[in-house]
């Protein structure tokens, strides 16, 4: 395909989820002056927190210098895995077996409490148990693939099991992974729907959502806390700091210890029946034993692949990084090489040091945060357990609580390495190193 023909005729540069479920247009009102609870950040963390604050009874104010959600809450690629990236030997290893098993039990949570919420609350958000395929990008990955499927987790029944390589066309319709293994209990869903069934809930329950309203500072006297914004300061108790990739300024303390990660996304523009049947004969969610991840899905009408991941060692335009996503796509896919791309977009995803997810509180500011690509599931879920802390309801720690929540000399927000460490992964996903 020439460089000029990639796009189709009513390209976006936009994500693909806004077409059906476009930024809600709320009233840009001031904030009031006082509130028990302030929460910055309107994506699933700060909503799923507000929910819980606002039905405790305590009067909720949600601020977002966007509008509601507009950050990666409705930019991922509505995948729900199990959330926690390092395994028991290393977390135990770092953290202890008791807290490793608490870490893996919040991973194991979030994907129940997603189902659990979506069905309690009635949101309609296509989210379906379709299981998630990990394609051994090399021979020697599906070796430690299937010892670690052997294994199993110590946690938790993950009921997971292996593809040989001779029968991947029953599972996916490409040869570029030799075999992989299955996850039969993850999930997928229409993120900016969820998110726009999460609002409703949060409005519902009494929360005030003031968008377009930054927080520009934030002080901080005894048993008070005053936050700044454009339309006047709000006092409260307790605030809540809910921005995970897009941790700025605001806090010093949160911005040292997250690493904005750009990730990029595109959909293709309708393809036959047939060859989605073809490619994606399963359903499922797909991602592969890279460093550099690739994750992709049927769109949720099976309409359109959406297909996305990390393609520059440096943040770029989503209109530049839809030809390297499709370079990979038709890759993996060479019957894909004369689709076109309908939609590039790209959100920021908040890492850590540790690849840890990290839920606590700082000189009388709470947060969560750092959900290293899986914030789908963990986001809602320590969400969920923050916005209850908040409330003072009483009830078991969480195991992300326990570990500290670490930085980095001479890091202070811009991740400086992120290119070197960009080539590095490069170069060990090519020759498995």
């Amino acid at each position: 395909m020439k460089a000029n023909g990639l796009f189709s005729s009513d390209f976006k540069a936009a994500p693909y989820w806004w077409d059906r479920t476009p930024r809600p247009d709320l009233p840009q009102a001031a904030p009031p002056s006082a509130a028990d609870v302030v929460i910055i950040g309107s994506g699933y963390t700060g909503l799923h927190a507000a929910v819980q604050t606002a039905r405790a009874g305590l009067s909720t104010v949600v601020l977002d210098a966007e509008a509601a959600g507009w950050g990666c809450s409705t930019r991922n690629g509505g995948q729900i895995s199990t959330s926690v990236k390092p395994g028991f030997a290393a977390l135990a290893r770092h953290h202890g077996a008791d807290t490793a098993r608490a870490i893996l039990h919040d991973g194991q949570a979030s994907l129940a409490f997603v189902g659990d919420f979506v069905r309690a609350e009635r949101i309609d958000c296509d989210f379906r148990v379709v299981g998630r395929f990990h394609g051994a990008h090399l021979p020697r990955s599906y070796a430690a693939l299937a010892r670690d499927c052997a294994a199993g987790n110590p946690v938790f029944q993950t009921d997971a099991f292996m593809v040989q390589p001779d029968d991947m066309a029953a599972e996916l319709g490409t040869a570029a992974y030799s075999g992989g293994c299955v996850f039969p209990h993850h999930a997928s869903i229409d993120p900016a729907r969820y998110h726009a069934g999460l609002l409703r809930v949060a409005q519902s329950s009494g929360a005030a959502i003031v968008p377009h309203c930054p927080a520009t500072s934030i002080e901080r006297e005894t048993g008070v806390i005053s936050i700044r914004t454009p339309r006047g300061s709000i006092r409260t108790g307790r605030a809540i700091i809910a921005t995970n990739g897009y941790t700025g300024a605001l806090s010093p303390w949160h911005q040292r210890r997250i690493i904005p990660i750009g990730s990029y996304m595109i959909a293709t523009e309708p393809i036959a029946p047939d060859l989605m049947d073809r490619l994606f004969p399963t359903d499922r969610v797909v991602t592969d034993t890279r460093k550099l991840v690739y994750y992709y899905r049927p769109s949720p009408d099976r309409s359109r692949i959406l297909f996305g991941g990390r393609v520059s060692v440096s943040e770029t335009d989503p209109r530049k990084s839809a030809y390297p996503l499709h370079a990979e796509l038709t890759r993996l896919f060479p019957e894909l090489s004369q689709t076109r791309v309908s939609h590039s977009w790209m959100g920021f995803v908040g890492y850590t040091f540790d690849t840890l997810a990290h839920v606590g509180e700082t000189d009388g500011i709470m947060h969560a945060m750092g959900y290293c690509g899986s914030g789908v599931g963990m986001a809602s879920y320590l969400g969920m357990k923050l916005g209850r802390r908040a409330a003072g309801l009483a009830e078991a720690d969480c195991g992300h609580e326990g570990p500290g929540f670490p930085t980095r000399p001479l890091y202070s927000g811009r991740p400086w390495f992120l290119a070197p460490m960009v080539a590095a992964y490069r170069l060990r996903d090519r020759f498995g190193l």
